[in-house]
């Protein structure tokens, strides 16, 4: 059975910015963010396992998709049947983001 999925205002805020920028200097694929974050869910929501642990030094599990097209991870946790994004993170910054 499939998760239903949230998007956490913090990551909505991240996606909004991301996908303004790469609509305004990207302009062969103006929609890829967005397209590309649809995508992931679509395959998330079934398999949510496939990203990449996160260590947080917390108890919580966070794991990260990265969107090959785009060069942003996709930060998410599982709780219960719901798959929650948390944040969007491009890869060239030198730090994840605190989740």
């Amino acid at each position: 059975m499939a998760l239903t999925y949230r998007i956490k205002a913090r990551a909505k805020r991240e996606i909004a910015k991301a996908a303004e920028w790469w609509a305004e200097n990207r302009l062969a694929a103006p929609g890829a963010v967005r397209k590309d974050i649809e995508q992931a869910l679509a395959v998330l929501i079934e398999q949510p396992g496939l990203g990449t642990k996160v260590e947080t030094g917390r108890p919580i599990q966070v794991r990260r998709f990265f969107l090959d097209r785009t060069k942003y991870f996709l930060y998410y946790r599982v709780r219960g049947e719901e798959l929650e994004v948390l944040a969007l993170w491009h890869s060239s910054r030198e730090h994840g983001p605190s989740v």
